[in-house]
């Protein structure tokens, strides 16, 4: 694939479509988000409004650290405070598809909706990506950047129209994009990372202390394993709880799964052979993890699981 015709084709796309309107993008600071805001940015200049929105569920640092990378390449993001919205929203839920649909009505119609209005545009870019589309059609799970193709009229329920650049290439074909645009490896070889974040991380409900757990391991995780040659890697708190010891006296404490997958374009996946030593490691740091006492490692490729747990 002509990967500089398809960003010139997409540019040209966007100016069309966009005309003389504004469009308004959400940046995560995954390589698919940040393909679009480039994208979006080379194709409508200041006609494109993008905002990072802080939904309480990101990792240690990650809302500053995204804004001031993309200040960097000369990309102005506004920083959003949603965190209290999607932390009421997801309240008292535990069933990963009533939290995704709960990520996805206060992403659309609540935080996202108010910044439409409030900003007069018309369209949203998505950074949706073919494998998003395949898998939330094929019933396997619900992708919360999935609407026209679940018969969700966005342009009816939400007040705009969605516009998705992407949606014809997978993982590793975003990356060649970002590349041809000229982002940082930092941001074309970052892992993947859900659109529901840390929520897809933690199987039962999201509290704000469940979410201190999973976001200290997950930096972790992430620390110690950036070298490996994975594809993606992650901490996954269970609901589960198991007896322990801590201080020579019995401790019911809390499950950490640690995953790691090869894989090309997330439709199947390895298991990532770590190093006894590394898992050593990562076992004491996440066990010190207050309330934290076992630490496992899913050796589970794809099929049959899925990579994400929820």
């Amino acid at each position: 694939m002509n990967y500089q015709a398809f960003v010139d084709e997409q540019v040209a796309f966007l100016r069309q479509t966009v005309g003389d309107g504004l469009a308004i993008n959400a940046l995560s600071g995954g390589v698919d988000s940040s393909v679009v805001t480039a994208l979006g940015h080379r194709a409508l200049g200041k006609r494109l409004k993008t905002v990072f929105i802080d939904n309480a569920l990101m990792r240690e640092g990650e809302p500053e650290r995204v804004v001031a990378t993309f200040a960097d390449l000369g990309i102005p993001v506004e920083r959003v405070d949603a965190r209290r919205e999607f932390l009421s929203a997801l309240k008292g839920l535990t069933d990963p598809e009533d939290k995704r649909n709960a990520i996805t009505r206060t992403f659309y119609a609540d935080v996202f909706g108010r910044l439409v209005r409030e900003s007069g545009a018309k369209f949203l870019l998505h950074g949706t990506i073919l494998t998003d589309i395949e898998e939330t059609v094929a019933g396997i799970k619900r992708q919360h950047n999935i609407l026209a193709q679940l018969g969700i009229d966005p342009q009816k329920e939400y007040g705009y129209q969605v516009l998705e650049p992407l949606k014809t290439l997978r993982k590793d074909g975003v990356r060649e994009v970002a590349r041809v645009l000229g982002l940082p490896p930092g941001i074309t070889e970052r892992i993947p990372f859900p659109g529901p974040a840390l929520a897809a991380r933690i199987v039962g409900e999201v509290t704000p202390e469940r979410l201190a757990t999973v976001r200290a391991a997950t930096a972790m995780v992430e620390e110690e394993l950036a070298d490996s040659g994975a594809f993606q890697y992650m901490a996954v708190l269970l609901e589960d709880k198991a007896t322990g010891i801590r201080n020579n006296r019995r401790e019911f404490g809390q499950i950490i799964v640690v995953r790691a997958i090869h894989s090309v374009d997330a439709r199947e996946a390895t298991v990532v052979e770590i190093p006894w030593p590394t898992l050593h490691r990562l076992c004491r740091r996440i066990t010190g993890i207050p309330g934290v006492n076992r630490c496992l490692y899913d050796l589970t490729p794809k099929p049959p699981a899925t990579v994400e747990y929820v």
